[in-house]
């Protein structure tokens, strides 16, 4: 047993010290997001922060939009409880981000204005293409909020010694409603602030823990893992292939489709795609993905070593018998190797990291839904900058609401896992018609309903037949079963499907494209002119 831990389990955490340090970071970043965000006059200072962040500034944001709950708290735990598996996790989401500079991030700043909608709409039916695009975005926004919720439960019960399923739940109400603070008052500029702010504290923690992890063991290495072995109950093994996913062809598929989703994900999610707009021109955008790839780079070598420090100086039962499971973790290791004091610390950056991805989360909700919905397809573009702004204000509160409610069903699962089922919905949903519209002549709207709504209904069904929602010891609901698709993650399936429902709907669809406008376009995407 740890000894960061009372003889009847308690965590010895100081819950004054913690709160305060998180109640400080918050005070701070409510002031500066009411600094910079007091001129949002317009929708594209609301959504877009008037694109006058430099691709420095905004990679930065990006890996702070991206670096979540997930890549802190849920990687941290599946290394430390699975080992080698585990950081499978981090190698998707860092791959992934190769996908986003090849061939999306330029083209998409290029093409649209605020959001997703506006690519997929250039050349095609305006209303029902918007509808379906954010339809998609609100569904895969509230699955990406699901995760980040989860963790703030998991978290904050381990801060303040919370084991009751109904002060955790408070405890994620309280979040939830931070958040709707910080969209409410700061819009893109304020949040992307936030973002920054906390890309850096969370690559600084990493840092700062990885030195003393190798500090600890002589700065070796080798050392260092032989330790979390020897601690862990599964050996040697945990240093091998195969702990979480090699133990049948079943598990070896849903690696395989894990591996799907997180590395085509993440060049369609559309908060990351949002981001985009932010900076002024393509080359920015391009340097954007490239500062983002450098600081999630030393990020996850972090992780590595934070997870394995973990297996090695902190109980596995201890960690599986916390609140959050294995989300505890890279807090119990901080608890272990600097008391309260550090624990406080890396608990408020894991805070920050959860409140600025869920709000950068609600504003690309709520943006879709009052610019692709409300403004464009009700009011047909005859809306005011003022009364779109309100509506997205009025959406985000909604949007705050139900992230709430889905984070309260599903805390406790690991939030890596959630993510990960979030990225198989944006790839399954989005990256088709994303491409189709950018790289294929013939596509048309009957195409991108059919990728949106076919990828979309294909992958929610897959996700609630399967032993995530039923059927397995840590499902959703573990007292019934109603599984029947074996994977936990349908990327795989789901994926492909939405490609072949694109390219079937092109082929049947009576309108035909209009070459005139793929020709606008394609400059357009190549070259900027007219963005």
């Amino acid at each position: 047993m740890s000894a960061a831990l009372a003889a009847d389990g308690r965590i010895l955490s100081d819950p004054v010290l913690n709160t305060g340090v998180f109640a400080l970071f918050v005070a701070i970043t409510l002031f500066v997001v009411y600094r910079v965000s007091h001129r949002n006059r317009s929708t594209a200072d609301y959504y877009a922060a008037g694109s006058i962040f430099t691709g420095r500034q905004n990679g930065i944001a990006l890996s702070g939009d991206f670096l979540s709950a997930a890549s802190f708290l849920g990687i941290a735990g599946a290394i430390a409880i699975h080992g080698y598996d585990g950081f499978l996790y981090s190698i998707g989401f860092l791959v992934a981000w190769l996908v986003d500079l090849l061939l999306i991030a330029e083209l998409l700043r290029n093409t649209g204005r605020f959001t997703m909608g506006d690519v997929l709409s250039f050349r095609m039916r305006q209303r029902p293409v918007r509808a379906a695009a954010a339809t998609s975005t609100i569904v895969i926004s509230f699955f990406y909020m699901l995760a980040q919720m989860a963790g703030a439960g998991g978290l904050v019960a381990l801060l303040l010694n919370i084991h009751s399923g109904f002060g955790q739940a408070l405890v994620i109400g309280v979040v939830g409603l931070v958040m709707v603070l910080y969209v409410l008052v700061g819009g893109m500029k304020g949040t992307t602030w936030v973002q920054i702010i906390k890309a850096g504290l969370l690559i600084l923690s990493a840092t700062g823990i990885t030195v003393f992890l190798f500090g600890k063991f002589g700065f070796s290495f080798s050392g260092l893992l032989s330790a979390a072995a020897d601690n862990s109950p599964l050996g040697e093994k945990l240093l091998e292939p195969g702990g979480r996913y090699g133990a049948s062809d079943i598990s070896k598929l849903d690696f395989v489709s894990l591996a799907v989703a997180l590395i085509l994900g993440a060049a369609a999610l559309p908060h990351v795609l949002m981001r985009f707009y932010t900076v002024p021109n393509a080359r920015e955008a391009r340097r954007s993905v490239v500062w983002a790839t450098a600081c999630m780079f030393v990020f996850y070598l972090c992780t590595l070593v934070i997870g394995f420090g973990a297996a090695a100086l902190v109980d596995p039962e201890t960690i599986r018998n916390a609140p959050g499971g294995e989300n505890s973790a890279a807090p119990l290791l901080a608890l272990e190797i600097g008391g309260s004091v550090l624990l406080g610390i890396v608990s408020a950056v894991a805070f920050a990291t959860i409140l600025a991805v869920v709000a950068g989360l609600t504003i690309t909700a709520s943006a879709s839904f009052a610019h692709d919905v409300y403004a464009n397809i009700v009011k047909r573009g005859k809306v005011g900058a003022d009364t779109e702004i309100r509506v997205a204000r009025y959406t985000a509160v909604v949007v705050g609401v139900l992230s709430i409610v889905g984070g309260i069903l599903a805390n406790g699962q690991n939030v890596a896992f959630l993510v990960a089922l979030a990225f198989a919905v944006a790839a399954s949903a989005n990256l088709s018609t994303l491409l189709y519209s950018l790289f294929w002549k013939r596509f048309n709207t009957m195409g991108t309903l059919c990728g949106i709504y076919g990828g979309l209904a294909a992958c929610l069904v897959l996700v609630l037949f399967s032993p995530v929602v039923s059927g397995a010891p840590d499902s959703v609901f573990p007292g019934i079963d109603f599984h029947w698709f074996p994977l936990r993650n349908p990327g795989l399936v789901s994926i492909p499907f939405s490609f072949l429902c694109g390219f079937v709907g092109t082929l049947l669809g009576r309108t035909k494209a209009d070459p005139g406008k793929h020709a606008e376009m394609e400059v357009r995407s190549l070259t900027g002119i007219g963005a």
